[in-house]
């Protein structure tokens, strides 16, 4: 009789190994039903497989129920039941239970191992191990490829060799999984001498050994050594394949990625490609504007039915969004149902948006996605950003800090340029004090951003603040952003001494240096130093001119009277001159009353843009402030037989988080009566403290009456006079402007300054103006 119950114990031993195979849980609890019913004894073996197979079909709750019911436990009742827990990433149950376990062995210790290891929590299964060594237990080879797993996920080399020294003591380095472990440590930790001497002491190297030498080969850009260990190969599986044609792919020969692939195609043994083939082979495909094998490789996967969810799918939206087939990618977007695009997808389909003007699909993707990392989210905020779409990435941003991950540098940094585009100060602030708090030590590209937002938004203070802590790092892109924010505030003379120190301090100053400092020399007219630098930039540099440096000479001759010079620079450019060189002509014939040149300029400019109403108003000015009235009248009537419409002249102010816009003779603002009145008492004081009105500031040939009422209605002094009305007493107003400041503005604004007191900061087209005291930073050098 116990012969035959031990016999029928076994039979449900044998069924409930068979139903591990399916892992139905369905069928496993009908066979522990029929155990019950059949009154057979069950002991310590059934009732551990009894717990396995609970375990491994999903039920860990029944697993756990019938543990406890236990009269009696072993070693492998224990060790199921933590490695259910473990495996199932619920590591702490895994862990009571450890602790309470009699004697942990080998089997115990390694499965909590396993657990630590399959949850990231790398150091922890390394403490595992070294606390198991202390307990005397003897780590077994599967052991130390768990502790050799987790050293290469953390790239931690000094660990992974004493690893090693303990497996050498052992005696079980030739052991196959030890090997390889070894060398995979080595090969991901960056020890390629090592990991080749492992590789090459290896009695038995199976396809795994190979396909992780050929794998380092080319993460580290060995790509001959990886060809010719390849050749090698006389067995070559997916993986080997995969290993070179990604590895091509990702270091940027696509040529040859391709080739491979074509190569594994005609291969003797036919291998079918899979996912990560696939994606780096439409990867190239899009790098390569390969779109004819592109679409083939799309029609084979609609063709076999792929899986277009995860990898594949990113990759081929990804393509044919670089391709500029935007509607292609978002259908299959929408198709597929796909809401698990990757960062790669995402911005490529962003990117494609974008150079449509079209951020609406973006957003609608976005808003879709189920897992929206950091990365995802910066990405739509810079797009909205290089769109121009600065209100929709402040809410986004807004939404983010609510409901979405934290904010990284970039994310920041993105965020600073929307507020230096808007020069909102009170905005670009917050992102700071925000910078502050996430961040130990503020990142290079988030103090570059605050610099240029303080510098664009009027604070060069603070900008100087900025630079000041982090100035040490000695970054090129640092120390420019100072050099071209104190030239566009006026403190040409620092700027030049700032420049000169970091050429002391050996660092490299690139193309963007020179527009900064050139133009530093052009806002204080010193022609001569401005020259010198264009020499030096070109013989101790090797900067090659490009068209912005020529525009900023062309500048420099131009706003020092020297228009002959302006023009020969033009006339000498080995490259085509642009809109800007011309433009910087015409600008500086308006100044120094030169019609032949200012003809000449325009219609050059006009050559490269025809519809350009700045050509044709500086033009008609010029003839203006000539007194050559009728000329005048013939070029504003050819804009309106063209209908070329000018750029209308408006500035702006910021006030308690909200913007305000004016124009000239501005009818449409709500308190527009009040601003009249409060324009004409300023006006009237300002003129008693000595301010003469420069009425051939208005190009018309109107009576002077008509002339000084349009001046007063200038579109910075509404602006001004508003942010009177509006600001405490003793606070500096900082107005945007669209256009140059004129003449009369310019000194109207200095007496302004005089009669309240306070500072006015002013930004117009091309610098910043510090009204102060009735004198301005540029000392009417503009």
């Amino acid at each position: 009789m116990a012969t035959f119950r031990h016999q029928l114990s076994d039979h449900y031993v044998s069924l409930i190994q068979t139903t591990l195979v399916n892992k139905d849980p369905c069928v496993g609890k009908t066979i522990h039903a029929r155990i019950i019913k059949s009154g057979v004894h069950v002991g310590v073996i059934l009732m551990n497989n009894l717990i396995n197979m609970y375990a491994k079909t999903g039920l860990l709750v029944d697993a756990r129920q019938l543990f406890d019911e236990m009269p009696v436990r072993n070693a492998s009742s224990w060790n199921t039941i933590i490695s259910a827990y473990a495996k199932q990433g619920r590591i702490d149950y895994a862990r009571q239970l450890f602790e309470q376990m009699p004697e942990p062995d080998s089997v115990s210790w390694t499965a909590m191992m396993v657990g630590y290891n399959q949850m990231g929590r790398f150091e922890k299964t390394i403490r595992m191990l070294v606390d198991m060594i202390c307990s005397k237990v003897m780590p077994t080879q599967y052991t130390f490829t768990i502790a050799l797993a987790s050293c290469a996920a953390m790239k931690s080399l000094e660990i992974g060799k004493k690893i090693h020294s303990c497996i050498v003591k052992v005696g079980i380095g030739s052991y196959p999984s030890v090997a390889n472990s070894l060398l995979n440590m080595y090969a991901k930790s960056g020890d390629l001498l090592t990991a080749e001497s492992v590789f090459d002491g290896m009695k038995l190297k199976s396809l795994s050994s190979w396909n992780t030498m050929l794998s380092m080969h080319m993460q580290y850009k060995r790509f001959d050594l990886a060809r010719a260990q390849f050749e090698q190969m006389t067995d070559r599986d997916i993986v080997t394949w995969n290993s070179m044609i990604s590895g091509y792919n990702q270091h940027g020969f696509d040529n040859k990625a391709l080739d491979m692939f074509s190569n594994m195609l005609k291969a003797p043994v036919v291998l079918k490609p899979d996912k990560y083939t696939l994606a780096s082979v439409l990867s190239a495909c899009a790098n390569l504007n390969d779109s004819n094998l592109g679409k083939q490789i799309h029609g084979h996967l609609v063709r076999t039915q792929f899986d277009l969810s995860g990898a594949v799918g990113n990759a081929l939206i990804s393509m044919y969004s670089k391709l500029g087939c935007v509607k292609i990618a978002q259908k299959i977007v929408q198709q597929n149902h796909i809401s698990n695009l990757n960062i790669i997808a995402f911005t490529s389909l962003l990117d494609g948006y974008i150079k449509q003007g079209d951020m609406n699909p973006a957003r609608q993707i976005f808003d879709s996605l189920k897992n929206r990392d950091v990365v995802v989210w910066t990405a739509m905020i810079v797009g909205y950003m290089q769109n121009g779409f600065n209100e929709e990435a402040i809410n986004l941003f807004r939404s983010m800090i609510k409901e979405g991950p934290e904010p990284n540098s970039y994310t920041l940094a993105a965020m600073l340029s929307v507020s230096s585009s808007l020069a909102s100060l009170e905005h670009g602030k917050q992102i700071h004090a925000r910078a502050l708090k996430s961040e130990s030590e503020p990142s290079v590209s988030v103090s570059n951003a605050l610099i240029n937002m303080y510098a664009k938004s009027g604070n060069i203070d603070n900008a100087k603040r900025v630079f000041d802590i982090i100035s040490c790092l000695k970054d090129t892109v640092t120390w420019t952003s100072m050099v071209m924010s104190l030239a566009q505030h006026g403190h040409g003379k620092e700027s030049l001494e700032l420049f000169e120190k970091m050429l002391s301090f050996d660092i490299k100053p690139d193309h963007i240096t020179y527009v900064g400092v050139i133009s530093a020399c052009t806002h204080m007219g010193l022609v001569k130093e401005g020259v010198g630098y264009f020499k030096l930039m070109q013989e101790k540099h090797g900067i090659e001119p490009t068209l912005s440096h020529y525009a900023c000479m062309v500048d420099l001759y131009g706003r020092a009277g020297k228009l002959q010079e302006a023009y020969d620079v033009i006339q000498s450019m080995p490259i085509e001159p642009d809109v800007i060189a011309w433009g910087s002509l015409l600008a500086s014939t308006f100044v120094h009353k030169n019609m032949d040149l200012a003809k000449i300029a325009a219609e050059k400019l006009l050559l490269i843009e025809p519809d350009n109403s700045g050509a044709y108003s500086a033009l008609a000015n010029v003839y203006s402030v000539c007194g050559n009235w009728e000329d005048a009248a013939e070029i504003r009537k050819s804009m309106k037989v063209k209908q070329v419409k000018k750029d209308q002249g408006f500035s702006w102010v910021q006030i308690r988080n909200q913007v305000h816009v004016f124009g000239a003779e501005d009818s449409v603002h709500p308190e527009r009566d009040e601003i009249y009145q409060n324009m004409a008492e300023l006006w009237k004081e300002i003129k008693k403290l000595g301010f003469v009105p420069k009425t051939e500031a208005v190009l018309h040939d109107l009576d002077e009456e008509v002339k000084e009422q349009i001046l007063m209605h200038h579109s910075e002094k509404l602006a001004i006079v508003f942010a009177l009305m509006k600001t405490p007493k003793n606070s500096t107003l900082r107005i945007m402007k669209n256009l140059r400041v004129c003449k009369d503005c310019h000194s109207a604004i200095k007496f302004i300054s005089k009669l309240v007191g306070r500072e006015i900061i002013v930004r117009d087209a091309t610098r910043f103006h510090h009204f102060k005291d009735g004198a301005c930073s540029c000392r009417d050098y503009w």
